[in-house]
């Protein structure tokens, strides 16, 4: 296997630590990188934030071991938590602290997935349809494709997948269940081209990925964690601290857009001369919109190419009231 440093290009590296580094450069300073992968960002964290200790989390334990190996030269300043990403306050106690100064969500699938061909994660290559990111989990693609019902497969690949032909798809999915089940990829990367109309699978790349990201989402349940996870982490910051986020499709930039306004807005209704301390504001943001990926590096590095990155930084607690609206 091959060192983790040659097998990932991370996205945006120096712009991520240029946004967290503020908040990083006191004595005790902790961040959290809940998507550590094969350990880029964290490397760069820890090396350009000296001050700073870092837990990295990931559901996946070989990424767990190969970022473990290549950050073993910072000592006790690294720490890895196996969990998912929102166990905002499991991170928290492994690093023996109440609050982070700065949190990191690469929410992109990392090379050590979309590479490994008998996970299954690419369409570009003929694999057991597995997709789990942490192998522990039960259920895999092919398991979802043999027992979900029509209506749920139509479902997960519109809305996960915004594919438009996501109920053709689903009903030749099932129509071939007994006689010639969907197990593998280029089993199922052949039906959907079939299900596609010939004029338009020249636009747009392989005419299934589509189909293979809203599978992985369903699998990994990416967008109910997601759910947790961005309202976990703001909550995980003291004052001053900061959180980074990576997105890569609309549904994943759209709940992180929406956490980071509903923090950053006053919830008083307008037009009152005095705005209450329990509406005030309680992020600050650092970034104009979603910020995409240089034209360089979209250029060297295509995974960079639909990112979207937003951050905020907490300008106090979350007021009371909010905070129980919220829950």
């Amino acid at each position: 296997m091959s060192d983790a440093a040659s097998r990932h290009q991370p996205v945006m590296l120096q712009r991520c630590v240029d946004l967290l580094a503020p908040a990083l450069s006191h004595e005790g300073a902790v961040v959290i990188d809940g998507t550590l992968g094969m350990g880029g960002h964290s490397e760069a964290l820890l090396t350009q934030c000296p001050d700073a200790t870092l837990v990295g989390i990931d559901r996946d334990p070989q990424a767990i071991a190969l970022a473990s190996q290549r950050l073993q030269r910072f000592g006790d300043r690294f720490i890895a938590h196996h969990a998912e990403y929102d166990d905002m306050a499991g991170a928290l106690a492994a690093a023996g602290v109440d609050k982070a100064d700065g949190i990191l969500l690469d929410l992109g699938v990392s090379s050590l997935q979309i590479d490994e061909a008998d996970r299954g994660f690419s369409y570009a290559q003929d694999a057991p349809l597995d997709m789990r990111m942490n192998s522990e989990d039960s259920v895999t693609a092919a398991d979802l494709l043999a027992t979900a019902d029509q209506r749920e497969l139509t479902r997960i690949l519109r809305v996960y997948g915004e594919e438009r032909y996501a109920a053709r798809i689903a009903e030749s999915i099932i129509a071939r269940r007994d006689t010639d089940p969907v197990e593998r990829s280029a089993q199922l990367v052949d039906l959907v081209r079939a299900c596609i109309p010939a004029a338009t699978r020249t636009a747009g790349g392989n005419p299934a990925k589509r189909t293979f990201q809203a599978l992985r989402i369903a699998v990994n349940r990416e967008i109910e964690i997601l759910e947790r996870a961005v309202p976990a982490a703001v909550e995980a910051l003291g004052t001053g601290g900061r959180i980074v986020v990576e997105s890569y499709h609309s549904l994943e930039d759209r709940i992180v857009k929406n956490v980071l306004a509903e923090g950053s807005t006053a919830s008083a209704p307008p037009g009152l001369p005095v705005i209450p301390d329990e509406d005030q504001p309680y992020l600050k943001l650092l970034t104009r919109g979603a910020e995409k990926a240089p034209e360089a590096e979209a250029e060297a590095n295509p995974r960079s190419k639909p990112v979207r990155l937003r951050a905020a930084e907490r300008t106090r607690p979350t007021p009371s009231k909010r905070h129980r609206r919220a829950a």
